[in-house]
């Protein structure tokens, strides 16, 4: 066994390129959705109870809080969908290269960019 192996993993030492930060931020939107999806369905199933419960949760999605949550929400779901769809193309072949991966990589982040603030101007 080679005694030249570190004791430990610094992560804040190891940087990791561009793609590689696309792809760990694809995963993370993934699972950050994942774990959303019981409050979601309660907001959604209470709305639908009755009209009393509508008004009640209409009210609540008009404070500041739940606004900045479900733009946060949102802003997972718009990221997740477009680094999907950049692996989706990689599996195809499509942008497998170094040059090609990290421009596809800001293109990800260019648009979610652009969707992000439309999604603002949109819920603001």
């Amino acid at each position: 066994m080679d005694k030249k192996r570190p004791v430990y993993l610094d992560l804040t030492k190891i940087r990791l390129p561009l793609t590689g930060m696309v792809s760990i931020l694809h995963r993370a939107s993934g699972f950050a959705l994942f774990l959303v999806i019981p409050y979601l369905l309660c907001f959604w199933a209470n709305s639908l109870s009755n009209p009393e419960s509508y008004a009640y949760i209409q009210s609540v999605l008009h404070q500041g809080l739940t606004r900045i949550f479900f733009f946060v929400i949102l802003l997972a779901l718009v990221y997740h969908w477009v680094a999907g769809i950049r692996h989706l193309l990689m599996d195809l072949g499509v942008g497998e290269e170094k040059i090609s991966g990290r421009r596809g990589a800001l293109i990800v982040l260019g648009l979610v960019l652009i969707l992000a603030i439309l999604l603002g101007i949109v819920l603001w």
